[in-house]
């Protein structure tokens, strides 16, 4: 902490404790400091503690104190969060490259151990857990024991990266989701060190880190890349956001939950376009949305697209703090902090000023789903069949399935396990309870432990074609599903629980019993899933699953005993009674009066400290895992999980001058709403440059893991990279999966080979694409992979804004259309050679170039494109090459 008192605003809290006080900013006159948005307030803050006239100026201070609703807000914010959250799959990555930037710190003959985190990173191993054994008591102990089989490199890594680095902290497996344990345990609320008081404020290298927002704390989802640079001391440059006021009125009404108000917030935002800004809640409404259900909307701020989706502390949070166990001197300083900070909301205070405003009355929210694609889709429960079976012959350039009108009613008889079923079109063969966005939030989790009792009580039972999983968000979710006494009828649906991890969500499903496989694919019949997540992009789920919903837990076992969603669970029964009576929803749906019974147990702060005291005692494995002490990582050559990459092998001490982008080819064209799950190498590893790359290091398929294990290793994940089995790459199309054009001989190839023979060739690379390039994710492997492959940039018509300073951060240049303009107005074939003649002298933030493109045949089209390039820091960034190279170029000129 510095020492310095800018605008003489250093005041005392009590004794021994000071504060920064944003009050005597607006004595001082720097603006209506009182009257910003509580977010905005919580950036300020840090610009202003850690204002020290070096990194971050006076200036900056002013000039976000100055923030102007409707205003131009063009100054950028040098924001410092106060810690780093991460999960494995982005965490690896990211300890993999510190301990690389340490070995380049050795080759340059610099002390390795500068390179250590200046703020405190934690990581919770979360992603890694599969869904191989399901609805069976010992499903949890054989999944994480196939976890440890799977994941020991990894977590020998992990555990090596514990003790070289003093400020890193991993939370083992087998605890709960990252977010979860960010609420219950890692979330300070409020930061003490050194007698100073302070906001707790994170990044995380998960896009759904914003689920802390909930809890008042402001944090977003960044990619490895950042967080690392945030953990290295480096400032997270920004431009001042603009700020959506999101009013909540009245309360939810009886049958309706947390999710289905999410996904109704979710919807509304994408129409209203909420992309790169803030969302922030206010209003009489928030009196009635618990801090779970608080949660539950915040987790979803990347499916609605904006950076954060804010809910401000008030006493709901203090009491959340507390009965989650927190330590009352903990407690107290929260809430005597906020109120005198003026981050405290009670239900007086006078709304912010915000640059526009949106209204949602609760007891207008209806039981929803989402799906089949896209989780801003919206569809009531009611409407869902009529939905799904439009949807179904509707043509694939349409959004639907094309299936013929012959073939919609195809039926195939299936045995599993003895019981017979039968599938078709719309058969739900996923029923899972999981994800961060629901799991931590008790009203729905007892909710769907209410209706699985009154299901089991009428004898109704899921298809045996149905996978059932519950994969809860902690281990205390679990104590509380206990001592309700409800676990044992979800047990008896076949919802054992699986894992405590990310699951489903992320593509960890785990296979299809072989029989209901079969019958898919023979069959080409569009399988469903429902999951209690916030994903459901093509291809994300499960690679047989073209349908997929997100719903509510409750919601998730109504369907599993439906055992389809082609049906309208308002007019027909889930199936019969003992006595061949006609089951309806409404007749086991549970009453507000019976969640209000069993939630008045859950949050029992006991409970929370016998999970939180004793993190060593879920998983023996972990605790007999031996690394070496050591500053410096031992590369193990024969890896197949942990290698060093390439990105700082080479390094000179200075960057090189930016050179143009002459005569480039077009890796890739794609269309719009490109997800990052397209880009960056996700779930099962298929056939292909990366199963051929592990074969040839003599692993068998059957140990193969997933992409997302193995991103610590950049051979797997550069073979993986655009290999989506979904990609719809235009220059080959009606065609699906990782293949591309050789140009300009024509020849069709994976894109790693054809990425490759460019590299032999000396051809640069470039990508085309549609509109908000990027979706999903925050995953930094959706930049490292192009890069490896030659990208040198990516010309979208926009981006969403988590990928966009990813590419950055990699050292590659996003450029966009002008509005108005795309490859189709300008008769782009993907065929050309193009030139982009960015240079030292030309390249500024916010610049725009000229680029050619010249057809084989000579035939030229010269047109503008936009530099997205925000700062001068993000130029100073793409002169080195990567945020990361910056920083390291940095440490060796203060050494």
């Amino acid at each position: 902490m510095q020492d310095l008192n800018p605008f003489g605003s250093r005041l005392r809290l009590r004794d021994g404790i000071e504060y920064f006080s944003l009050e005597a900013l607006e004595r001082a006159g720097l603006g209506f400091v009182s009257q910003l948005p509580f977010s905005i307030k919580v950036l300020l803050e840090s610009v202003l503690r850690n204002c020290d006239g070096r990194l971050i100026r006076e200036q900056d201070v002013a000039a976000l104190a100055g923030w102007q609703p409707q205003g131009r807000n063009e100054a950028e914010i040098p924001f410092m969060p106060a810690r780093v959250l991460l999960q494995d799959f982005t965490g690896v990555p990211a300890l993999v490259d510190l301990a690389a930037m340490r070995s380049a710190m050795a080759r340059f003959g610099k002390d390795p151990a500068r390179v250590e985190p200046l703020i405190p990173a934690e990581l919770v191993v979360d992603h890694s857990i599969q869904v191989d054994y399901y609805a069976s008591p010992d499903a949890l102990e054989k999944n994480m024991k196939l976890e440890f089989q799977r994941n020991l490199e990894r977590y020998q890594f992990l555990k090596w990266g514990q003790q070289a680095f003093e400020s890193f902290k991993v939370i083992p497996p087998g605890v709960g989701i990252v977010h979860q344990v960010n609420l219950e345990y890692l979330a300070r609320g409020v930061f003490l060190q050194d007698g100073l008081a302070y906001p707790d404020s994170l990044v995380g290298t998960d896009s759904h880190t914003t689920m802390i927002n909930g809890l008042g704390i402001v944090g977003w989802g960044v990619g490895g890349i950042e967080a690392e640079a945030g953990m290295l001391g480096q400032p997270l440059y920004m431009l001042p956001p603009e700020v959506i006021g999101f009013e909540l009125t009245g309360q939810l009404p009886e049958g309706a939950t947390a999710t289905d108000l999410v996904l109704r917030v979710t919807g509304m935002l994408r129409r209203h376009g909420v992309v790169g800004k803030f969302v922030e809640f206010y209003g009489s409404g928030l009196s009635s949305i618990s801090v779970p259900d608080r949660t539950t909307v915040a987790n979803m701020a990347p499916e609605y697209g904006a950076t954060i989706g804010f809910f401000p502390i008030d006493a709901a949070v203090i009491d959340f703090l507390r009965a989650t166990g927190r330590p009352e001197e903990q407690v107290a300083l929260v809430e005597d902090y906020c109120k005198a900070q003026g981050l405290f909301r009670t239900d007086v205070t006078v709304a912010p000023r915000f640059t526009e405003t949106l209204s949602l009355d609760l007891a207008t929210v209806e039981p929803s789903l989402a799906g089949p694609r896209r989780p801003q889709d919206r569809v009531t429960v009611a409407d869902l069949k009529a939905s799904f079976e439009k949807a179904l012959t509707a043509p694939v350039v349409e959004g639907g399935f094309g299936v013929p009108e012959g073939e919609k009613d195809a039926r195939i008889a299936v045995t599993v396990d003895g019981r017979e079923g039968e599938l078709g079109h719309g058969s739900v063969v996923i029923a899972a309870i999981t994800s961060c966005t629901n799991t931590s939030n008790p009203s729905v989790m007892l909710g769907a432990g209410l209706l699985a009792k009154k299901a089991v009580e009428r004898g109704l039972v899921p298809p045996a074609t149905v996978k059932t999983s519950l994969a809860p968000g902690s281990r205390v979710v679990t104590e509380y599903l206990k001592d309700s006494g409800l676990q044992p009828y979800l047990d008896q649906l076949g919802f054992y629980t699986v894992g405590y991890g990310c699951t489903t969500c992320i593509g960890n499903s785990g296979p299809l019993p072989e029989p209901v496989a079969k019958a898919i694919r023979d069959g080409r019949l569009v399988a469903a899933a429902v999951l209690s997540g916030n994903r459901n992009f093509e291809g994300r789920v499960h690679p047989l699953t073209r349908a997929n919903y997100l719903a509510s837990p409750p919601l998730v076992v109504a369907y599993a005993l439906a055992g389809t969603i082609d049906i309208d669970l308002t007019t027909e029964p889930l199936g019969n009674d003992r006595d061949g009576k006609p089951v309806y929803l409404r007749d086991i749906w549970p009453s507000r009066a019976e969640l209000a019974e069993v939630l008045r147990r859950a949050l029992d702060p006991d409970k929370f400290h016998q999970v939180y005291e004793r993190l060593d005692a879920f998983n023996p494995d972990w605790n007999v895992i031996e690394v070496p002490a050591s500053v410096l990582y031992d590369w193990p050559p024969e890896s197949t999980y942990i290698q060093e990459p390439p990105f700082f092998k080479d390094m000179p001490p200075a960057p090189p001058p930016v050179e143009p982008i002459e005569a480039a080819r077009v890796l890739v064209l794609l269309g719009d709403s490109v997800t990052t799950d397209h880009i960056s190498p996700a779930g099962v590893i298929p056939e292909g440059p990366a199963a051929e790359y592990l074969r040839s290091r003599g692993v068998r398929p059957e140990d193969f893991n997933t992409f997302g294990a193995r991103r610590g290793n950049h051979e797997v994940m550069m073979r993986g990279t655009f290999a989506n089995v979904r990609l719809r790459n235009l220059l080959v199309p009606g065609k699906e999966g990782g293949i591309t054009l050789h140009l300009p001989d024509g020849e069709e190839m994976w894109i790693f080979d054809a990425a490759m023979r460019y590299r032999q060739e000396g051809v640069p690379l470039i990508v085309i694409a549609g509109k908000d390039y990027g979706m999903g994710s925050s995953r930094d492997w959706a930049a490292k992979g192009p890069k490896l492959l030659g990208v040198r940039a990516v010309i979208a018509e926009s981006f969403e804004r988590i990928h966009r300073s990813n590419l950055v951060g990699m050292g590659i240049l996003p450029l966009t259309f002008k509005p108005g303009q795309n490859r189709e107005t300008l008769g782009l074939s993907g065929r050309e050679r193009y030139t982009i003649p960015v240079d030292d002298a030309s390249l500024q933030a916010g610049g725009e170039l000229e680029v050619t493109a010249t057809a084989d045949d000579g035939g030229r089209v010269t047109f503008p494109v936009d530099v997205r390039l925000n700062s001068a820091a993000e130029v100073e960034y793409y002169r080195n090459g990567g945020i990361l190279h910056t920083v390291l170029r940095g440490m060796l000129k203060r050494t």
